[in-house]
């Protein structure tokens, strides 16, 4: 059995040649760490070298995906709100709403002999990143009742309201929501209702009922 021969200490790096290999090791990871790997934690790539190494794109797809957790945390107030405030907007194609008593309308009015209780109810179909909105038109210190469920998936949500005067108050947000009800009554007159967001990948059928004190239910968007 042959055993290997052991190195001289000739053979044998100086302790000055190992600092100094040390050291450039040390110094290289300093400079890439920040130049490199760094900077593309936040898709930033001012070498070139994270985007050969495939560092970049990994950073923007991090970036990407906390953009997409902040913008879930925050309802976005609707592009139309203040053009088509209590004004009616028809529905497009992916909206699904009946209406037994006036074929123009956006709504849907129902008087169901199964659910006598309610006053109106309307459903609504949202694809994924698709969003919709409904108002009751209230005087202040009315109160109505409403229920909201889905068929599948979740909704982001935000019951809030749009005064004559201007003022805007947010009653309540939620998150990844399956239902929600109870009882809103208005702090002054204006529309007050939902503002739904679809973030899953399903198509999310929303249904909302409601009864008591309102002149009006309106599609705003």
């Amino acid at each position: 059995m042959y055993n290997t021969d052991m190195p001289t200490r000739a053979e044998l790096p100086s302790s000055a040649r190992l600092l100094r290999s040390t050291l450039i090791a040390v110094t290289t990871a300093v400079a890439l760490l920040a130049t490199v790997i760094l900077p593309a934690e936040y898709a930033v790539d001012p070498t070139g070298i994270g985007g050969i190494l495939g560092l970049t794109q990994m950073g923007e797809i991090k970036q990407q995906l906390a953009d997409e957790a902040t913008a879930d945390l925050v309802v976005e107030a609707p592009e139309q709100e203040l053009a088509a405030q209590l004004g009616e907007i028809v529905p497009d194609s992916a909206t699904q709403v009946t209406s037994p008593d006036c074929a123009d309308s956006a709504l849907a009015s129902v008087t169901d002999a199964e659910n006598t209780a309610w006053r109106d109810e309307v459903s609504l179909t949202l694809g994924p990143g698709e969003s919709a909105e409904i108002k009751l038109v209230m005087k202040k210190d009315d109160t109505a009742s409403y229920e909201w469920t889905v068929d599948q998936g979740n909704l982001n949500s935000d019951l809030h309201t749009d005064g004559t005067d201007g003022n805007t108050v947010s009653y309540r947000q939620g998150r990844a929501e399956t239902s929600d009800t109870g009882e809103l009554t208005a702090v002054f007159d204006g529309a007050h209702g939902w503002y739904w967001r679809n973030r899953s990948d399903l198509s999310v059928t929303v249904t909302l009922r409601a009864r008591g004190a309102y002149s009006e239910l309106k599609r705003m968007l």
